[in-house]
C-alpha cells in the first residue's frame, strides 16, 4: 500500500542509487538472521520480511524508471515479458534449491547463499551506465506528497493507461478469488490430494514462463490493450475451465491462466514506463503495482468469504464472467484523441 511514496522517494533520490543501495542494504539487513537460535529472535525474521517487502516494492519501481533509458523504447516489452519469465523461473526453482540447501548446511548457509545475490545484484547494478537525464531537475524540488497525489493522477487521467489500470485490477481481483479456491478445486472437484496443488501451481508456473517470453513480440505486433484484452480473455476463459471435474482440464488450464495474465501485467506496465514522464515514472509505475496488486489479496479474501457461502463453481463461472467484461473493457476505445506526443497509434488501439 505505501508503493506510490516509496516510487516518489525512488524519483527523487535517483533511480540508480536507489537500486544499488537498497540492494546493499538488504544485504546487510538479512544477516540479522545468523542471530536467529531460538524462539526469542524469531521477531528477527518477520522484521526482515518487512524490510524485503519494503524492498521488493522500491526495486521494483526503480527498475522501472531505469529501464526506459538502459533499453530502446522498441525493446521495452521484449525486456519486461522476459524479466517476467526470469522471475516466475527464479520462483520456481529457489524454494527446491533454499529447501536442499537448509537440509544438507543448516539455516545459516540458506541466508549467506541469500545475501550473496544481494551483493551481487549490487555490484551488476553498479555497473550500469545510463545517459544523463537533465529533466529530473524539473521536479526534484517537489516534496514526495506532492509527487505521490501527481503520479496517481497522471495514472488515471490517461485514457490507455487508465483503461489498463482499471481492467488490470480487475483481473489481479479475479486471479485472487481464482488462488483461494484451488483447494476446493482440488478435493472437491479432482478428488485429489491437498500435494497436487504443487502440480498445478508447477504447471501455471511455466505458463507464466512462456507467456513472459512471448509477450514482446505479441505487444509490437497488437499493441498494449489488444494484448491486456487477449491475455484477459485467455485468463477468463481458464477460470471457467477450472470448474469442470477434470484433471487433465484443470492442468490445461493452469497453463492457460500462467500464459494469459503474463500479457495484461507486461501490456499495462510496458505502457506505463513508455507514457509516464521521466522525472515521474518511478512514482507512476509503483502508484501502478499498487493498483494492480493489491487486488490479488482483497480477492484471495473475497474468494475465500464467498466458499463459506456456496460451492465453488459458481464462484469460478461469476469470477470468469467477471474477467472477460474486465478484458472487454481494456479493448474499449477512448472517447477522446491520445494527445500524448511520444505515443504510436497502436497503443491506443
Amino acid at each position: 500500500m505505501a508503493g506510490p511514496a516509496l516510487g516518489a522517494v525512488v524519483d527523487v533520490l535517483g533511480a540508480r542509487p536507489v537500486l544499488v543501495w537498497t540492494n546493499v542494504v538488504m544485504g546487510a539487513a538479512l544477516c540479522l538472521l545468523f542471530l536467529v537460535r531460538s524462539p526469542a529472535q524469531v521477531w528477527l525474521v518477520f522484521a526482515v520480511l518487512q524490510l524485503y517487502g519494503v524492498s521488493f516494492v522500491v526495486l521494483d519501481a526503480a527498475e522501472a524508471a531505469v529501464l526506459p533509458d538502459a533499453v530502446p523504447e522498441t525493446l521495452l516489452a521484449g525486456v519486461n515479458g522476459l524479466r517476467m519469465s526470469a522471475s516466475e523461473g527464479t520462483r520456481l526453482a529457489a524454494p527446491l534449491l533454499g529447501a536442499g540447501l537448509f537440509a544438507v548446511a543448516g539455516g545459516d548457509a540458506v541466508v549467506a547463499l541469500d545475501a550473496a545475490t544481494f551483493a551481487a545484484g549490487a555490484w551488476l547494478l553498479g555497473t550500469l551506465r545510463l545517459p544523463a537525464a537533465p529533466v529530473r531537475r524539473a521536479r526534484v524540488t517537489r516534496g514526495w506528497a506532492a509527487r505521490t497525489a501527481e503520479g496517481a493522477r497522471f495514472l488515471f487521467r490517461d485514457p490507455l493507461l487508465g483503461r489498463l489500470m482499471l481492467s488490470g485490477a480487475a483481473l489481479m481481483l479475479v486471479s485472487g478469488v481464482n488462488g483461494a479456491l484451488v483447494f476446493a478445486v482440488v478435493d472437491h472437484g479432482l478428488h485429489q490430494e491437498p500435494g497436487f496443488t504443487g502440480v498445478l501451481s508447477a504447471i501455471q508456473g511455466g505458463g507464466t514462463v512462456l507467456g513472459g517470453m512471448i509477450a514482446g513480440p505479441l505487444l509490437r505486433r497488437a499493441g498494449e490493450a489488444r494484448l491486456a484484452a487477449a491475455g484477459g480473455l485467455l485468463y477468463a476463459a481458464s477460470v471457467a475451465l477450472r470448474a469442470l471435474p477434470s484433471t487433465p482440464v484443470v492442468a490445461a488450464a493452469g497453463l492457460l491462466s500462467g500464459l494469459g495474465l503474463p500479457w495484461v501485467l507486461v501490456a499495462a506496465l510496458t505502457a506505463v514506463q513508455r507514457i509516464a514522464p521521466r522525472d515521474l515514472l518511478a512514482t507512476v509505475s509503483a502508484t501502478a503495482n499498487t493498483v494492480l496488486f493489491v487486488p490479488t489479496a482483497v480477492g484471495m479474501a473475497l474468494g475465500a468469504g464467498l466458499l463459506a457461502l456456496t460451492s465453488y463453481r459458481p464462484v469460478l463461472w461469476a469470477a470468469a464472467f467477471a474477467g472477460a467484461l474486465a478484458a472487454a473493457y481494456a479493448r474499449r476505445r477512448p472517447r477522446r484523441a491520445v494527445t500524448t506526443p511520444d505515443r504510436d497509434t497502436s497503443a491506443a488501439c
